[in-house]
């Protein structure tokens, strides 16, 4: 069948159902023409004065039915002449949809009817505000139920060719465009979840390009495992992956952990290096499960702040030595006064505590990045770049250990939480007539950052609570939700996600959704591969969608012929 007749067809009608359950149809169409998922409009077509409204839902089961049980135990196909057959089947044997309700239309009073040109006075004067609204009423009996058009999605999704509204899929019945709005994507966090093999980066990748192609936001991206910034291959296919680098050039700036940085043979825009003066106590503290940190590190932490500086002390502790001495006059052996021990004794530490501590801070005091004092303040520099409306992708390069993750995250954020909640209240003082650039932090393994134990110390948590009003969110991506902190989930506005296995991950995904028991088995439904589901703040309704491919189609639907830019393009990129 083609797409138009489906759009255009009744595939049933209203026969039962209440607003605390789902809506009951009959279908009149063969069972296989809809799938669990699938989007309807439910006409109400009430007489003339009332009006007309119309339900949009989802259809979250199919139910085979007879109404004698005995004429669906036997076959009576074997017994009966089959045009005998298929008319006692049409009389015995039917198919139910459940169909959870979401939103509701007025359309108001038919053409010609009494009350048609004031209803519609109303909405030219701005008097009536018609737009889709939470379902509150059910319809009549008898209701016919459709499968939803060109102009149903569009209604409740969003034109794609509107600015700002960027298609993440297709509906998977006809192929409709369905359209995520970015603009009010990156007003509150989101995230992308999928079990591992599922395509979370390709999802990802496809993202990202919108919000660099809508250019409203900044990005910054913690690419623990070099990913985004440059062309890779595909695990499965083996075939070419572009990079945003490689297709928005200047645009995107590709930042290099550590000096002589290179990611995948490429050299990037600028290395990031950390002076020791910008490590405090709690990136320390924040390291305990990695370091294996005791119950009296933070103690020791405090002393040394207060004797050092938050500035000072990472750098006078690593050049303290341990176990040194020296000999007095009388001959006896005491701490040198460059030791670990001398300062404990002085600071009222045990020495053993401080010794302890000096010792597993060990791998930070190694780590090649961090030196004493950098050539050019490269934090800086990348906060600069992202208020300034550039897109940044952090590459950890050869740094893939979660301790290289944990602390340059979480550094980094820390820093520009600060530089933004200036930037917000300088604005809102009125100093500054523009807003500060809404920012959007897409974080890898988000759970290694946001557990139950770690979210408290972070400031990616207080990022998700608070820092939307600061013009900052987070876009998350993990493939164990289930890990990440309840406190957390819940202030995720978007949440895209392909297949979950696990129960526990699933329940965490839908958490404070209505309707969360019928679309969990649409979860557990969706394909491997390239069907998502989506949920909250951007989507007017949840909807199972086929997302779309990350291929040279959808780069030249995007930004043109394969990518590429023109001189001119290129010069303005650079702002000449």
């Amino acid at each position: 069948m083609d797409n138009a007749n489906q759009e255009s067809r009744t595939i049933g009608y209203i026969i039962g159902g209440g607003l605390k359950e789902s809506f009951r149809a009959r279908l009149t169409v063969p069972p296989i023409e809809v799938q669990e998922g699938a989007f309807v409009i439910i006409e109400n077509s009430t007489p003339a004065l009332e009006g007309d409204w119309l339900f949009y839902g989802l259809v979250t089961d199919i139910q085979l039915g007879a109404t004698d049980p005995r004429f669906a135990d036997e076959q009576s196909e074997a017994r009966f002449p089959s045009a005998l057959a298929g008319l006692l089947h049409g009389q015995t044997l039917f198919t139910n949809l459940e169909i959870l309700p979401a939103l509701m239309l007025e359309r108001g009073p038919l053409p010609g009817a009494p009350g048609y040109e004031r209803f519609q006075q109303e909405i030219m004067d701005g008097i009536r505000d018609v737009h889709p609204v939470p379902v509150k009423t059910v319809p009549p009996h008898h209701s016919p139920v459709k499968l939803a058009a060109a102009g149903d999605i569009a209604e409740i999704f969003g034109n794609p060719e509107d600015e700002g509204n960027f298609v993440i899929g297709t509906t998977r019945e006809q192929d409709l465009p369905v359209c995520i709005n970015l603009e009010k994507f990156v007003q509150r966090s989101s995230g992308i979840f999928g079990a591992t093999g599922t395509g979370k980066s390709f999802l990802t990748r496809i993202v990202l390009a919108g919000l660099i192609k809508y250019d409203k936001s900044s990005v910054l991206v913690f690419d623990m495992h070099n990913e985004y910034a440059f062309e890779d291959k595909a695990s499965d296919t083996k075939k070419s992956v572009p990079g945003l680098k490689d297709k928005f050039g200047v645009k995107v700036q590709v930042v290099g952990l550590g000096s002589n940085a290179q990611i995948r043979n490429n050299t990037p825009d600028f290395n990031l290096q950390i002076a020791m003066s910008d490590i405090q106590a709690e990136d320390v503290e924040l390291l305990t499960r990695e370091l294996n940190l005791k119950e009296t590190t933070p103690t020791t932490l405090d002393a040394l702040v207060n004797s050092f500086g938050r500035d000072g002390w990472f750098k006078t502790f690593k050049e303290m030595k341990p176990d040194k001495t020296i000999e007095t006059d009388e001959g006896k052996r005491i701490p040198s006064p460059d030791s670990v021990e001398a300062w404990a004794n002085e600071a009222g530490i045990h020495p053993g505590a401080a010794k302890g501590l000096h010792s597993k801070l060990g791998p930070l005091f190694r780590r090649e990045y961090i030196v004493e004092k950098p050539a050019v303040d490269t934090l800086r520099i990348v906060i600069q770049s992202l208020a300034g409306g550039k897109h940044i992708v952090l590459s950890f390069g050869r740094f893939e250990a979660d301790l290289d993750y944990l602390l340059v995250t979480n550094l980094l954020t820390r820093r520009i939480r600060e530089e933004w909640e200036r930037l917000t209240n300088t604005y809102r003082s009125g100093k500054e007539k523009s807003e500060p650039r809404p920012l959007v932090i897409v974080v890898e393994e988000a759970h290694k950052l946001l557990n139950r134990e770690m979210a408290a110390q972070t400031t990616f948590s207080t990022i998700a609570r608070e820092m939307r009003k600061y013009f900052v969110t987070l876009l998350i991506i993990d493939q164990r939700p289930s890990q990440i902190y309840d406190e957390v989930m819940s202030q995720l506005g978007t949440r895209i996600t392909g297949w979950l296995g696990d129960d526990d991950d699933v329940h965490a995904v839908l958490s404070g959704l209505a309707g969360r028991d019928a679309l969990r088995g649409m979860l557990s439904h969706l394909q491997p591969k390239e069907e998502i589901l989506l949920l909250g703040w951007t989507m007017p309704m949840p909807l199972p969608v086929r997302s779309r491919r990350y291929d040279e189609k959808f780069w030249q639907e995007l930004i043109g012929e394969s990518g590429k830019r023109s001189k001119e393009q290129l010069l303005k990129e650079m702002g000449y």
